[in-house]
């Protein structure tokens, strides 16, 4: 199943309403030095990061440090958060980084 330039972008984005349960998830993107991408969820980005950079937080990113971030999406609740991170990973890169320049270049969607 693809997801849409604009579908990631709202849900990156746009903070849905999620009728009061906590948004304390995100969803994040890495670049890793080998240029490969990762994605992850956490509900704390700064240890997690930290982490990734010492070869704690995932066998993938152990042997890929050091890892850059390049983009958070809003505050969710934890099952919003691990479905975008699916949806994202099954994402081929060269849409990740045509959403990416999208994202940077502040272009809007609707």
């Amino acid at each position: 199943m693809a997801i849409s330039f604009l579908l990631l972008y709202r849900l990156i984005i746009m903070n849905a309403k999620s009728g009061g349960r906590r948004k304390e998830w995100i969803v994040y993107i890495l670049r890793c030095a080998d240029g490969s991408f990762y994605t992850g969820a956490t509900n704390g980005l700064e240890k997690r990061l930290i982490s990734h950079n010492r070869g704690t937080a995932s066998k993938y990113t152990r042997s890929r440090r050091p890892v850059t971030l390049l983009a958070t999406s809003a505050d969710m609740d934890k099952g919003e958060a691990l479905c975008l991170e699916i949806k994202i990973k099954k994402m081929p890169k060269i849409k990740k980084i045509a959403c990416l320049k999208g994202l940077r270049s502040g272009s809007k969607h609707s």
